[in-house]
């Protein structure tokens, strides 16, 4: 059985759900809460899901303009930070000029680019098509350079709760890498290497809606991109656009998302192609001396 212990959820950037392990909460007549991967008497399922959602459809989306006989299709990125994009169409009737293959490309930062005209074969009837559209953060040309993290908070010392590879949650290809330290809530969360914040949410409360909870997200400058998570609503005090150095104050940390306990969820990520994964990091302290509880390392 696994130890009873303080661990905590991970992070994803896709659409759907992927691998999961059921874990089972339970409290004692002490309000102790503990948890295993086996039922007992009162226990509540307690799933973790390599998920996380970051609602990038109202920044990175398709826009059709309709003209005469034609529609002009263009794919917008209002984000600051590439993207790349998928593009196709099916269940073509009474079209000219779609691509035979799908489209792929990167787009910049705060781009708008026209991808494709199409046209009428028959004029004055409708032009018949669903376009299939895909996109993923960050540019997959990009090469990781060697960078040992600062630790990505003020105070401590604080615990490893869990470490990469983790049982409980870390183990899709988003989260592999990731690392959950347990401290307490409203500990100074600050950048741990420059870049541009790409991404923040600042309005989860408690567990909320979302798994991640309250997130800031930095595109480093080799493409690599560093997700702080689970921090506290309304303590993000960066924004979208603004570049940070290591050392600037992000936000606080919390207990926000799929989250057992207050702690940060600090995980490093690249696309490798139309899709992000996590990668092994290291901090420049040996943090990762520490027990990692969440595996019952002690």
């Amino acid at each position: 059985m696994l130890v009873p212990l303080l661990f905590a959820c991970g992070l994803v950037l896709a659409a759907t759900p992927a691998l999961a392990m059921t874990i089972y909460k339970s409290t004692d007549a002490n309000g102790v809460v503990s948890y295993s991967d086996r039922p007992s008497k009162g226990a509540q399922v307690f799933v973790f899901r390599d998920r996380m959602v970051e609602r990038l459809e109202r920044q990175v989306y398709l826009d059709i303009r309709k003209q005469k006989g034609a529609d002009a299709v263009y794919v917008r990125n209002d984000l600051y930070a590439p993207v790349e994009i998928e593009l196709s169409f099916a269940g073509l009737r009474n079209v000219s000029g779609a691509p035979s293959r799908p489209i792929r490309r990167v787009m910049p930062a705060r781009s708008n680019l026209r991808l494709a005209l199409l046209t009428a074969t028959r004029p004055g009837r409708p032009l018949v098509y669903t376009p299939r559209f895909e996109y993923s953060l960050g540019d997959p040309a990009g090469t990781a350079q060697a960078y040992r993290y600062p630790l990505p908070w003020r105070g401590g010392p604080f615990r490893l709760s869990q470490g990469a590879n983790g049982q409980y949650s870390h183990y899709g290809p988003k989260n592999r890498y990731a690392m959950d330290i347990a401290m307490p809530v409203g500990t100074p969360i600050i950048a741990a290497r420059g870049g541009v914040v790409i991404k923040t949410e600042n309005e989860q409360t408690g567990r909320g809606t979302d798994p991640s909870g309250n997130f800031v997200r930095v595109l480093h400058d080799d493409g690599t991109m560093g997700v702080y998570l689970h921090l506290q609503k309304g303590s993000v005090s960066v924004r979208e656009g603004q570049r940070v150095s290591v050392g600037t104050p992000l936000a606080l940390s919390g207990n926000t998302g799929n989250s057992s306990g207050p702690h940060l969820h600090f995980v490093v990520q690249r696309n490798t192609g139309l899709g992000l994964v996590s990668i092994p990091y290291q901090f420049n302290q040996p943090v990762g001396d520490l027990p990692n509880f969440a595996v019952g390392k002690q």
